[in-house]
């Protein structure tokens, strides 16, 4: 077998990774508990709720709110289909199946979306594309705040 040399600095670097026995996994774990995919869809529907009222608030103008709570539904109905489908029971007993469903219902999720978009002229009168896509936006977003403020999240020592 051949050995290739290093082509950069950093390649050639030893690395400091080490890995985690059972049981700090198992600390680590219990440090950094898992924060669950329906309250982050929550979230979702709290924040679009939020971004229409206040689209609503500063417009005055009622299509501008109905505009930004489709925006915000265009997000969270796909979001609440993706998490159902890669939560479901069959998705989990088997890796590949597992990865199939993964790929097969973020499809199912972005076309669902695409859908709704399409749907919007007919489905909000007046529609307002830029409080839509404000409103999906915003809630799309969500999800990193949701990280960042979940409780109990701390680094390894």
């Amino acid at each position: 077998m051949k050995t290739i040399a290093p082509e950069t600095e950093t390649e050639a670097e030893e690395s400091d990774f080490k890995p985690l026995t059972a049981d700090e996994a198992a600390v680590w774990r219990s440090r950094n508990p898992p924060i669950s995919v329906w309250k982050v869809v929550a979230g979702q529907a709290l924040v679009g709720v939020l971004v229409a009222l206040v689209a609503w608030a500063l417009t005055g103008s009622v299509r501008v709110g109905w505009s930004a709570a489709y925006g915000a539904l265009a997000v969270v109905v796909p979001a609440a289909l993706f998490a159902r489908g890669v939560l479901s029971h069959k998705a989990s007993t088997n890796p590949r199946a597992a990865m199939v469903g993964f790929f097969g219902w973020e499809i199912a999720k972005i076309v669902l979306t695409v859908a709704l978009l399409a749907a919007a002229p007919w489905v909000v009168p007046g529609l307002s594309w830029m409080a839509l896509v404000v409103g999906m936006v915003i809630t799309m977003k969500t999800y990193w705040v949701a990280l960042l403020v979940r409780p109990g999240v701390r680094k390894t020592d």
